[in-house]
């Protein structure tokens, strides 16, 4: 008797192992599929990457990006959806075998920066932005990440027949930021239902980033990157003469003393070594003439944190210390945070764990790193307050430079490595393709 249970176990055990080993070699199967599909359309995604930034748009403002995404997608078959949160664009694209449905995110705005790389194809746009004419440019790489996208949409297209689930490529205006009295971005979209719609089970996204070198992953689990907060200070004094200040109150004076006292709120008010924090004013506006000192002036900045009750305190000290100053110099001050604000970016640690041997395939397991908090915000965050998502990054700085001193993302000098964005269109191809296939289930994992 006792030898027919142990033979019935040990059967049951060989077919579960059986079961798994024909799972997991299914889902290889696929990912290898899917990865084959891709490497023909890597020369087209780098042809749209330096078309998009030759090309860039503002936030809410991406019409000509948007159209090339669309045309591109329902020329692959995919059900399209357009306007979504004003310039966004959705593509659904259904298997040929049941699975999970999956969300994969693009940003596809630019900044009101300046392009000060000598690239061939570098961007020499114009706009208005807060009413005043600027540069724009890819200096984040969102050229790069709705290229990809259309690339990994293209490869997961021509291979739908084997595809186990539905993907939702979500093509996201706005991560930048809508303009002053818009809504937009991550938020709108969901706003307008597009997870209501289509119910995805999980959500992925990457991020090209200079502070990492061609070939290296990074990725955290839980908090990865900040919430942010904009907002706007306006000192009142009172105009006089630049040659009779105590005609007058200054208001370029107290925003000096304003600015300085911000910065003590961090370094010297707050413990930091439980949670960074960050406080910047990042411009200053007032006065018209050498000789004029004016009725007021404007400040705007963004808070970073990564803790609702940090984040409490530290509003609650800039207030005082807004107020405070202003009411000393016989000013007055006013005080306004942007009602958009971005949560914090917050990895799923068991998706997290699920899909690290992806990565680690992909670039090896010793160009995988897990990174520090980021003082960066994205509003991938309002995704994956939704349902479990993984956000991570890739590098493109070259391997013979110092990713220490390459021009950061926003700046006048952001390079992209090239080289660096079809390791990143296989990550997420690969990302995609197993889980949709089942691979790497996390209780496998440590």
């Amino acid at each position: 008797m006792r030898s027919n249970v142990r033979v019935r176990i040990a059967a049951a055990i060989s077919l579960m192992t059986c079961a798994s080993a024909a799972t997991a070699f299914a889902a290889e199967t696929f990912t290898a599929t899917a990865l084959a599909a891709l490497e023909p359309v890597q020369p087209r995604i780098i042809e749209w990457r330096r078309d998009f930034h030759q090309n860039p748009e503002l936030s809410n403002r991406e019409f000509r990006t948007s159209k090339a995404v669309a045309e591109h997608l329902k020329k692959l078959g995919l059900q399209v959806e357009t306007g979504v949160a004003k310039t966004g664009v959705v593509g659904i694209l259904k298997g040929g075998k049941p699975g999970p449905t999956i969300a994969l995110r693009a940003d596809m705005d630019g900044l009101p920066v300046v392009e000060r790389t000598d690239v061939p194809f570098r961007s020499k746009v114009t706009s208005t932005y807060r009413n005043e004419t600027v540069g724009v440019m890819h200096a984040c790489g969102h050229d790069a990440h709705t290229a990809i996208l259309m690339g990994v949409a293209q490869a997961f297209a021509a291979v739908r027949a084997e595809l186990p689930g539905t993907i939702v490529f979500l093509f996201q205006p706005a991560e930048e930021g809508a303009p002053e009295g818009e809504e937009g971005g991550a938020a709108l979209m969901l706003k307008e239902g597009v997870f209501e719609r289509h119910r995805p089970e999980a959500a992925f996204g990457l991020h090209i980033m200079s502070a990492m070198r061609t070939g290296e992953i990074g990725y955290r689990g839980g908090p990865m990157m900040a919430a942010s907060d904009a907002y706007q200070i306006v000192v009142k004094g009172r105009q006089t003469h630049g040659s009779r200040p105590w005609g007058g109150i200054d208001p370029i004076v107290v925003s000096a003393q304003i600015v300085e006292a911000l910065q003590t709120i961090v370094s010297r008010q707050i413990d930091i070594t439980i949670l960074p924090a960050v406080v910047t004013v990042g411009a200053i506006k007032g006065g018209i003439r050498n000789n004029i000192i004016p009725d007021d002036v404007e400040m705007i900045g963004t808070i970073r944190t990564f803790d609702q009750l940090q984040r409490a305190d530290i509003i609650k000290r800039m207030k005082r210390t807004i107020d405070g100053i202003a009411a000393a110099n016989g000013a007055t001050a006013t005080f306004k945070l942007d009602d958009r604000a971005n949560p914090v970016v917050s990895n799923d640690p068991d998706l997290t764990r699920r899909m690290l041997p992806t990565l680690q395939r992909v670039v090896g397991t010793g160009n995988v790193k897990a990174i520090p908090l980021v003082t960066g915000a994205e509003d991938f965050a309002f995704f994956a307050q939704k349902v479990p998502s993984l956000f991570y990054v890739v590098g493109i700085t070259p391997p013979e430079q110092n990713p220490v001193t390459a021009a950061s993302n926003h700046s006048p000098e952001f390079y992209v490595d090239e080289n660096g964005i079809p390791i990143a269109a296989r990550s997420l191809i690969s990302v995609a393709a197993d889980y949709l296939s089942g691979a790497a289930p996390a209780t496998a994992l440590k």
